[in-house]
């Protein structure tokens, strides 16, 4: 914690005064979280390739939607093991320690994944992947928050999380340029997910560059000399413990099933809009016509796609970017707002807006195929309110628990959220019919709207100091 008082920082701005081995802890836990977020949109990034390569169908087959529900609800169930798991280990053993094996983790069982040749062990690899996912954003904002003074801790939070979009463009990119590569063949998609051993070199600079924030290292003697021992889970549902973990299960919910379930959609916007032109320039028509059997257009439709595959991959892509740039000004500038309208009030204007947003996307833009134009121009925007809301988890769940508690606390709180979401998954991967993505984003979007009510209830934190 840092040893400024309210007489030396009043005049400060949020970036001043912060030393070369505060601005370096951000560096590192921030690296750390985009190789995270990487290696979990590589998955989304290359859905449409692996698992039809798999199982040896087509893009549109239904199997693929279901293996990719599974796919998906593994990957949140390990996020949520891994996350508490390694939130609880890092108030235990240390945060930079834990940090390690997180990243190790992570960057393995991607690696591994471009080996996989049957769907079920890309949803095992998965479910691996995610637990170093959902670990590591435990221990690294946990860190960020404990290293930055008061007057820094939400801004510098925020780009912590923000930092999440360079990993997400960074598997856009993998997708336009490797996974969407006719030269690398069908199997292309393999490596991208190669790709995902890089990582594993940032452990080196995390041994040798950081140590154990003071906070941590005070909170280990207390327990020597007065018995309070860090990363008790159960203590989370004690006393003022309990109202401040449900407030945060709860948010983390309904931001990361709207997220899995709607916003990473966004990327469908520019998709509907390639296809379409694909197949007006083959002279197939958009709908199956009355008098052509529904196998027999489909073959039709899927040959002509296939003529014009790296085109829509790229404006798949394209959506993905122009989605996570707005969602990424969105996260950046959560701090700012919530210094300015309270933690609970940016919480509220986030959520308000990303429900308006939903419904004019899915509902409006996609659906009465608008311009090309207008919905790229549209995307960025939509990423701002239904991703932004992420970075409150990171400057708003650190400050809801002590530092003996505060990894497993953060760490429980956003990665329960996962089961919601893996729930939700599973639930549509066994519907015979699954919905379409545009759908189910419409399905699931009233939900920003009780993230509303749980913030009437929830904690302001705004202007405290985090708890020893």
């Amino acid at each position: 914690m840092s040893n400024e008082t309210p007489s030396t920082t009043e005049n400060l701005r949020w970036y001043q005064g912060i030393t070369n081995y505060q601005w370096l802890v951000l560096i590192i836990a921030s690296l750390g979280w985009v190789f995270d977020v990487f290696e979990g949109q590589i998955f989304v990034a290359s859905m449409r390739d692996a698992m039809p390569g798999l199982l040896g169908v087509d893009a549109d087959h239904p199997s693929v939607r279901t293996w990719n529900d599974w796919a998906f609800g593994s990957f949140l169930l390990g996020g949520a093991f891994g996350g508490v798991l390694f939130g609880m280990l890092s108030d235990r053993i240390g945060r930079s320690k834990t940090m390690i094996i997180t990243i190790l983790f992570y960057s393995g069982f991607t690696c591994v994944t471009a080996l996989a040749n049957a769907p079920w062990q890309m949803v095992v690899l998965r479910f691996f992947v995610a637990m170093g996912v959902g670990g590591e954003w435990a221990v690294a904002s946990a860190m960020v928050a404990e290293v930055m003074p008061a007057r820094s801790r939400p801004v510098m939070s925020s780009i912590f999380h923000a930092s999440s979009v360079l990993g997400t463009l960074g598997a856009a990119a993998a997708g336009a340029f490797v996974v969407g590569n006719p030269a690398l063949g069908e199997s292309a998609w393999r490596w991208g997910f190669a790709i995902g051993a890089a990582p594993a070199l940032l452990t080196v600079w995390v041994r040798w560059k950081l140590k154990e924030p003071d906070t941590w290292v005070k909170a280990k003697e207390r327990e020597k000399d007065s018995g309070e021992r860090t990363g008790q889970l159960s203590e989370l549902f004690n006393g003022v413990n309990l109202r401040n973990t449900i407030v945060g299960v709860s948010l983390a919910s309904i931001g990361l099933v709207t997220f899995w379930g709607g916003h990473i959609y966004g990327k469908n916007a520019l998709l509907r809009d390639a296809q379409k032109t694909a197949l007006t320039a083959e002279g197939v028509a958009l709908s199956p016509p009355a008098d052509v059997p529904a196998a027999e257009y489909k073959e039709i439709r899927q040959a002509a796609l296939k003529k014009h595959e790296a085109t829509i991959k790229r404006a798949e892509m394209l959506s993905m970017v122009l989605n996570t740039i707005g969602g990424g000004l969105g996260l950046v500038l959560f701090g700012a707002i919530s210094n300015w309208l309270g933690r609970k009030g940016a919480f509220i204007l986030y959520h308000v807006l990303a429900f308006v947003m939903m419904l004019v996307l899915f509902q409006g833009l996609i659906a009465t195929n608008a311009s090309p134009t207008i919905v790229a121009i549209f995307l960025p925007v939509f990423g701002f309110f239904t991703l932004g809301m992420h970075a409150g988890y990171a400057v708003y769940f650190p400050e809801l628990y002590p530092t003996r508690l505060r990894g497993t606390g953060a760490g429980f709180c956003f990665n329960m959220g996962r089961l919601a979401t893996a729930a939700a998954f599973f639930g549509y991967g066994f519907l015979e019919n699954p919905p379409t993505p545009e759908a189910k984003a419409l399905q699931l979007a009233p939900l920003y709207l009780l993230g509303v009510v749980v913030i009437l209830f929830a904690k302001e934190t705004r202007g405290q100091e985090i708890s020893d």
